[in-house]
């Protein structure tokens, strides 16, 4: 006798003792596994099969996996100490609980949508009956204006030209920085190319970023930082590298000397913030800093709010609004007007 997958009877049965070997509806998970929340653990097996798919199944991008992990872990070791089971998590725990946090409203709004989506899972899996955490409202919080600071035009040259490039690692840290000014792109994004993403289209270059979300971009390479890219390849020694290597690569120590390995978009930023250090700028401003300042000018030269978003990548122009500071500059000439 077949059942509906087409295999036997006996086949469905040795499917299902498998299946029981890793998520036995009767069984504890024990509290030591690392890997689980002890709160989890002791929930049974239908709690930890609903923390996998939450963390590893539904969420791909690292960054928020890391961010939601540690915010519901949090949540849980705060009702693992009110002697609170999962199904007995009542919305007046989530708003005790992000009441007591001393954190930004915008923080506190990530680990109230962490708690959704993972009590969304745990009643999808029949963990609990209800999600204690639909009903909590979040923090008001509208955000008009970013918190990253810009960067000048004026210093932003002042950086550029205070980069010493007699050396290899002097051309390669001008050409990443170029790329920050130019393209308005991330770190994380300029650490992912490889030597094909700077491409001759024949009438010009560009640059293929990969960047969050999985999206795909190619941007045109305007004149001087395609003489930066090719200045740094050529001393590199780089032209004729593999298409799958990395554009930007790390250097052993302080010699000087490029190794195989690609940088990571921390390595980056620790770049940038030592020539920023080193050519006497403020330590507030950041590899993002440079987002700002792009954004901010093409919008001040009357460029269309559209082109911009399309040039920084942003699926919302709302977004591209908070880069902008050319209110902030009207605010401060009514300030300076001020005659007390």
């Amino acid at each position: 006798m077949q059942d509906l997958l087409g295999g036997t009877m006996e086949d469905s049965g040795s499917k299902a003792v498998a299946l029981a070997g890793k998520y036995d509806l009767n069984l504890v998970v024990p509290a030591s596994d690392a890997l689980l929340p002890a709160l989890v653990a002791s929930a049974g097996a239908g709690a930890a099969f609903a923390w996998e798919e939450f963390i590893y199944g539904r969420i791909r991008n690292p960054h928020t996996r890391d961010a939601y992990g540690r915010a519901v872990r949090r949540f849980l070791e705060h009702c693992e100490r009110l002697g609170r089971t999962l199904p007995h998590v009542s919305p007046r725990d989530v708003g005790d609980y992000l009441d007591s946090l001393d954190y930004a409203a915008a923080t506190k709004k990530l680990h109230l949508a962490a708690l959704r989506h993972f009590f969304d899972t745990l009643v999808t899996r029949h963990v609990v009956v209800l999600n204690p955490a639909a009903s909590v409202r979040g923090e008001r919080l509208q955000v008009v204006e970013g918190k990253t600071p810009e960067i000048t035009v004026v210093l932003a040259r002042k950086l550029l030209h205070s980069i010493d490039v007699s050396s290899v690692v002097g051309c390669r840290d001008r050409a990443i920085i170029g790329i920050l000014i130019y393209t308005a792109a991330r770190v994380g994004s300029i650490s992912k190319l490889r030597q094909r993403d700077f491409v001759d289209a024949g009438d010009q270059y560009c640059l293929r970023f990969t960047e969050k979300g999985g999206k795909s971009r190619e941007i045109p390479v305007r004149h001087d930082l395609q003489q930066f890219i090719t200045d740094y390849l050529r001393v590199a020694g780089l032209c004729n590298a593999c298409d799958k290597s990395p554009l930007f690569r790390t250097t052993i120590r302080r010699t000087k000397f490029l190794t195989d390995n690609a940088m990571t978009g921390n390595d980056m930023s620790r770049m940038v913030k030592r020539r920023m250090r080193n050519a006497g700028l403020p330590k507030r401003l950041s590899p993002h800093s440079f987002r700002v300042t792009t954004i901010t000018d093409l919008l001040s030269q009357g460029v269309p709010l559209e082109d911009v978003q399309q040039l920084a990548g942003h699926a919302d122009p709302r977004t591209t609004r908070l880069y902008d500071r050319r209110n902030r500059k009207v605010t401060r000439n009514i300030v300076e007007r001020i005659s007390i």
